[in-house]
């Protein structure tokens, strides 16, 4: 992985600009360069781990507000203003898991994600962020079953590693590794990180960079 890991940091220091938020799947863009999605429960800190994957402040907008971002939303890695086309696309998945959200705003995830995660072709893996603070719940194993189900490879990406003692995050972690055991599609090693304190970013980046590829 330390081939991928020197990559993928030069890869993340250049060229990552947003591309568009799909609030439907026609508005994707065309299925030309890899995609890695990344998924997880609202407030879990997907915002702020691409931050800090891609070294930028606000690439991605951080909120406090569960539910905020009700969209895919795309960034470009690589690429120039010579027209060369970006090495992969990185793909914000809405978070789920808001329980003062309307049924119609629910009903209308669950249409957008399961028909992305079923349809596009050209997604490579999913990375599924799971708070370290609290372990897997329930409706993340409904998003790994769903995941299972259109027969999708994905990763779990424990957050906030810092925020909790190591003994405490020796449980969650075994008891994360139980639950990922249980799915298809889980791959049975987990990553974890703390956006706040940079851990396992440079290792997450070069699976990103691999997974983007093929491996």
């Amino acid at each position: 992985m330390a081939i991928y890991e020197e990559r993928a940091r030069k890869l993340f220091s250049g060229p990552v600009t947003f591309v568009l938020s799909a609030p439907e799947l026609k508005f994707l863009p065309d299925p030309t360069v890899p995609e890695i999605a990344f998924a997880g429960r609202s407030n879990v800190g997907k915002s702020s781990l691409l931050n800090a994957l891609t070294g930028r402040k606000s690439i991605a907008r951080t909120s406090v507000t569960p539910g905020r971002t009700q969209e895919l939303n795309y960034f470009d890695v690589g690429g120039g203003e010579d027209g060369s086309p970006p090495e992969f696309r990185l793909v914000d998945m809405p978070g789920y898991g808001f329980a003062k959200a309307p049924p119609a705003v629910v009903k209308k995830w669950r249409h957008l994600v399961n028909d992305y995660l079923r349809g596009r072709q050209v997604l490579k893996r999913c990375l599924l962020l799971i708070d370290a603070r609290h372990g897997p719940k329930p409706v993340d194993a409904e998003m790994m079953e769903m995941m299972d189900i259109a027969g999708i490879s994905y990763c779990v990406v424990l957050t906030k590693a810092d925020k909790i003692k190591a003994s405490e995050l020796a449980r969650i972690v075994a008891m994360t590794e139980a639950e990922a055991r249980k799915h298809a599609g889980a791959f049975p090693e987990i990553a974890i990180t703390s956006s706040e304190k940079g851990m396992g970013i440079d290792e997450l980046r070069g699976f990103v960079l691999k997974s983007a590829e093929g491996g």
